[in-house]
């Protein structure tokens, strides 16, 4: 298949040209295929054993869960655990170091009860931790911690009653670390562990010099919101010193960050750290534990590069770097290594979330008609335009650009001052859409398009109208510009014709999404399928296990997706079985968030049905129909309703 310039598809479109097209062997990494029907699968242990997306949809609407909808492989979920512990594991081995791997999962990536069960299940054989920033997520890391041989690292704000909460643990012989976020913590947690008679266990969190990278770079350097700088740190020492607790401080954390693209990063800031966990251990404290935060990135567009979106390293090679690091600045000097522990949240569930939506209509500058004006009122401004569109002067594509722009402003000035009707300034617009569609197909078969042209594309891509909300399910897309990886479920052995942006069915200008990954550059559009009547087109939008679904906001009042978490079964046709199902918001659930009761504005629409039936405005019969209307629709999804689904 040979794809023309600016990306315009011949018609002879395989497989293989879609997961070319999408990107699906970089930023799929073994997890995300296509069949030979041209659905999209899911590999969940990246072998044969693979589940078609679109069933899953299929299964879920059966089942009665509706459009758009959060699908949590659980299989991947637990890969990604082992694959981790099993990388550390084994780099710990080929360098011979000493210490081990402990690592710890960020409650705050995926607070889900079902996520962190499954996380903590698959990472039981390596006495996988919990880590926890806040006072609900030390409750939930206390309650389900259930291995007294991993870790539990408190981080973030703490108050008297979280550090209370932290050294019931300690009474409960779990391995719980308070990490100093600030200097006046030190004292509360000395006071506090007396007043409860036990013995903490404290952290350190270093406020590295090294500059972090990426969209969250601010969590490192001078003016990073959490961490000790150097000399806070020999206060802090003094303080554990004065009273007696040497035995308590174990533990250096630092963190430079979510998403960190470029390993030289990591690497700088572990060295650093490591320098840190060395003098403190020859200060003659029982250093035991170097947590080395967050960072591991997600390549979400797949260009295996330091663009923010991507990481320019592989989850090996970042493993391999944290472990040769910290053994050789320990070495020089003459430190005994520590366990190493990772927070590395982002890595573990981001891959195992995929949101499906349906495409639910289209908005499109292109007419459907393949009629010319014919110069029907005879307005010369239409018949310049026609003249424009069959190119009567053989006019350069630039010139006809620009005679096609000119024209179209004085339509625009005609008809604001009323010299132009309705129906020639529609005729107007309809022609200078048809003359840059054109234009652009020409361009596209040039070597060289001149540079105004390059901006046509993204002029005439149509918007595919989305049944799920942005600012509820992709909030960091919004907020920092994150990219995601979009893919049609289905119809992937056919070509995409259709240069697309999408927007979602908020009244918000800013739900759309207008950029798109690609391995060299951002794309400003998605080529995607042409819709058919009678048939649902679905799309998945991948990676987004981390952090989406705790953060989305009810604007609009769109509420919470319903989900299903699939596993894989080797017994069944389709390979996969539904183990568990949340079903999302209804409209009285989001009302209810905002202070209104649906009981009392049921009770308020009868009223007023009432009087309308009172004043003949309507019969009984209807009023009692249009009520039970009413009280469905409270019980029913904050989102569109679906045909052809």
């Amino acid at each position: 298949m040979q794809v023309s310039k600016q990306g315009e598809p011949n018609y002879d479109w395989s497989i293989l040209d879609s997961e070319r097209y999408y990107g699906l062997k970089n930023w799929g990494v073994g997890y995300f295929s296509i069949d030979s029907e041209g659905f999209l699968e899911v590999r969940p242990r990246r072998d044969s054993q693979a589940i078609r997306i679109h069933e899953i949809v299929a299964e879920a609407l059966s089942q009665g869960y509706q459009l758009p909808l959060t699908i949590r492989i659980q299989d991947l979920l637990r890969t990604r655990v082992e694959e981790l512990n099993e990388q550390f594991n084994a780099a710990i081995k080929e360098e011979g170091y000493e210490g081990r791997y402990r690592g710890v999962f960020p409650i705050k990536v995926n607070q889900l009860r079902e996520v962190v069960e499954e996380i903590q299940a698959a990472g039981k054989p390596y006495h996988f931790g919990l880590e926890c920033g806040s006072k609900p997520e030390l409750m939930i890391a206390l309650a389900m911690h259930n291995d007294q041989q991993s870790l539990i690292i408190c981080n973030g704000y703490k108050d008297d009653s979280f550090i209370r909460l932290a050294l019931t643990g300690r009474l409960m012989s779990k391995e719980i670390y308070l990490v100093v976020e600030q200097l006046s913590e030190v004292r509360r947690i000395i006071e506090i562990s007396r007043e409860m008679g036990v013995q903490p266990l404290i952290g350190f969190r270093i406020k590295l010099s090294s500059n972090g990278e990426g969209k969250w770079a601010s969590s490192s350097g001078d003016n990073a919101k959490f961490g000790l700088s150097s000399s806070e740190v020999m206060e802090a020492v003094r303080i554990v010193k004065s009273s007696s607790l040497e035995n308590s401080l174990r533990l250096i954390h630092f963190h430079i960050g979510s998403q960190v693209p470029d390993i030289q990063t990591i690497k700088k800031a572990t060295v650093e750290a490591t320098r840190f966990f060395c003098e403190l251990s020859k200060l003659g404290f029982p250093m035991e534990l170097i947590d080395v935060g967050g960072g591991l990135g997600i390549d979400y567009d797949g260009s295996s590069s330091n663009y923010e979106s991507s990481m320019n390293y592989t989850q090996r090679e970042y493993v391999r770097d944290i472990v040769y690091t910290i053994k050789y600045v320990c070495s020089a000097a003459g430190v005994t290594v520590p366990d190493i522990v990772s927070e590395s949240g982002r890595a573990i569930v981001a891959p195992h979330s995929v949101l499906v939506t349906n495409v639910c209509d289209r908005i499109s500058k292109k007419s459907d008609s393949n009629i010319l004006i014919n110069n029907k009122t005879g307005n010369p401004l239409l018949q310049e335009l026609e003249s424009i569109l069959i190119n009567d002067h053989d006019s350069s594509l630039l010139e006809r650009y620009h005679d096609a722009q000119q024209k179209r402003e004085e339509a625009n000035n005609l008809f604001n001052l009323g010299f132009l009707s309705l129906s020639d300034k529609a005729d107007a617009d309809a022609t200078y859409w048809k003359i840059c569609q054109e234009l652009l197909q020409l361009a596209q078969k040039q070597r060289y398009t001149p540079d105004e042209l390059e901006s046509l594309p993204v002029q005439i891509a149509e918007k595919y109208v989305c049944n799920f909300s942005i600012f509820q399910s992709l909030l960091d897309h919004w907020a920092c510009d994150q990219l995601f990886p979009i893919v049609p479920l289905h119809r992937l052995n056919e070509a995409p014709e259709v240069e697309a942006t999408l927007v979602d069915v908020t009244c918000d200008s800013e739900g759309k999404i207008d950029t798109f990954t690609d391995i060299e550059d951002e794309r400003s559009t998605l080529r995607l399928h042409k819709l058919k009547e009678q048939e649902a087109y679905y799309l998945g939008i991948f990676m987004v296990g981390a952090y989406q679904d705790i953060m989305g906001d009810f604007h609009n009042l769109f509420g919470k997706v319903d989900e299903v978490h699939v596993c894989l079964e080797d017994n069944k046709v389709d390979g996969f079985y539904i183990e568990n199902s949340i079903k999302g918001s209804s409209i009285n659930d989001v009302l209810c968030f905002t202070q209104y009761d649906g009981q009392r504005l049921s009770q308020m629409m009868k009223k007023q049905l009432d009087l309308a039936i009172n004043s003949e405005l309507i019969k009984p019969v209807e009023g009692t129909s249009l009520l039970a209307q009413y009280n469905n629709l409270l019980q029913s999804s904050t989102y569109l309703g679906t045909k052809n689904t």
